[in-house]
């Protein structure tokens, strides 16, 4: 897909994402950019977000609450059902899921793939068992 006309806004929202280990959604990054950019607007950053995914520069993450990733590559995540929170995990299988992705599975044309375990961080895990 050809790029689209640069945008600042666009470029800011990018950076934001890009600076991110967080997997924002929308409103995160609304949050911390409009006060610096009082005319930005929450629908200015869920377009630009999607035209950026669209362009391939993001990755949208379809959890209840949608999130985007700058990491483009294909990892899997960990997404902590008391906070909300996702990460980035690096697993060993990683290098047979990236070779059928790259399409060494006969039969199939395989584009990429999404895996992503959910249950407790650490930090959510210690607050719950010290409630006990």
């Amino acid at each position: 897909m050809a790029r689209r006309r640069y945008s600042k806004q666009r470029e800011l929202i990018y950076e934001a994402v890009l600076g991110s280990k967080e997997h924002p959604t929308a409103e995160m990054v609304y949050q911390w950019l409009k006060p610096k950019n009082p005319a930005l607007s929450l629908g200015t950053v869920y377009r630009n977000l999607t035209l950026l995914a669209q362009e391939g520069v993001l990755v949208r993450m379809p959890f209840p609450v949608e999130r985007y990733d700058a990491e483009t590559h294909p990892h899997s995540h960990f997404r902590c059902r008391g906070c909300g929170r996702v990460f980035d995990l690096s697993l060993d299988y990683e290098a047979a899921l990236d070779q059928a992705a790259a399409g060494l599975i006969p039969g199939f044309r395989v584009e990429g793939h999404d895996l992503t375990f959910t249950g407790l961080c650490d930090q959510c895990r210690e607050e719950r068992d010290g409630e006990k």
